[in-house]
């Protein structure tokens, strides 16, 4: 028996990286799914979004391990879309238990030099797509009565300053401030909130000549092996990178009867980033 069996879960962002590593996970745990990502090219991020073949092959992995999966291409920005797709998702599957808020996009820039529609963006995406997100899917958590968790994919970029990413680092940190009032909210429903806080995770997000370029400022043409250079002076343990399986079991904690107890928490996975 799973940790998770007979709960449902929505994660959005789910197409690849942490979201489809987030729905596996649950999955193996028991756990129905609801995923959803936008599944086309977001105006202003400066590599390939997700696509639907991706979410097809998170639905893939996610049903060959036997629990059932609902997949739908939505954009976080549109509360419609969001409803919608949860709504469909808690009629075929029955309940709702966790959220996992987890979409997201990195569009390094230097703060007095960005377009407005490049702050914009991340703040639509990062932040109020977050509120979103709760809107749409934390009522179905409450009509159950059973209570439930939600956690909010965060950054250590909230906790430690970064340059170029003044626009991330905002949403991030707004979203430790919003989870620390909606736990506070929900507390008497047994419904726990928390915020998990990633360093460098090696997914589509990172893994791209932008990024390498914003950690190797210094090279014309920098390399995977040059930003892992880099990125290894970030964490004090000797990893460039964490993969996403690492934030996975720590959602699982959370989630889990584990974290029965946790609210309210921002719930660092950081290499010692922050020491």
């Amino acid at each position: 028996m799973g940790q998770l069996d007979g709960q449902v879960a929505f994660v959005t962002g789910a197409a690849r990286g942490q979201g489809r590593s987030h729905a596996v996970r649950l999955a193996q745990e028991g756990a129905n799914i609801i995923a959803v990502d936008v599944c086309r090219q977001v105006d202003t991020v400066p590599y390939p979004t997700a696509t639907p073949d991706d979410l097809a092959e998170t639905a893939r992995q996610a049903k060959a391990l036997g629990p059932p999966i609902v997949a739908t291409e939505v954009d976080v920005r549109d509360p419609a879309e969001l409803k919608t797709a949860v709504d469909d998702g808690v009629a075929q599957l029955g309940r709702l238990d966790i959220v996992l808020a987890n979409a997201g996009i990195s569009v390094p820039a230097p703060t007095l030099e960005m377009t407005e529609e490049i702050w914009s963006t991340m703040i639509d995406v990062n932040l109020t797509g977050v509120w979103k997100t709760c809107v749409a899917a934390v009522p179905h958590i409450i009509a159950g009565g059973r209570g439930g968790s939600v956690v909010i994919t965060s950054s250590l970029a909230a906790l430690k300053a970064n340059a170029n990413t003044a626009h991330y680092s905002a949403a991030k940190a707004g979203l430790v401030g919003f989870m620390r009032v909606l736990a506070l909210e929900l507390a008497p429903k047994n419904i726990r909130v928390n915020t998990v806080h990633p360093t460098a995770v090696a997914t589509e997000m990172i893994l791209n000549d932008v990024t390498y370029k914003l950690f190797r400022p210094d090279l014309e043409h920098p390399t995977r092996a040059d930003f892992e250079e880099a990125a290894r002076t970030l964490n004090k343990l000797p990893v460039p990178a964490l993969e996403s399986i690492d934030i996975s079991n720590a959602v699982l904690y959370l989630v889990g009867d584990s974290g029965r107890y946790v609210t309210g928490t921002t719930h660092t996975v950081d290499a010692g980033g922050q020491l």
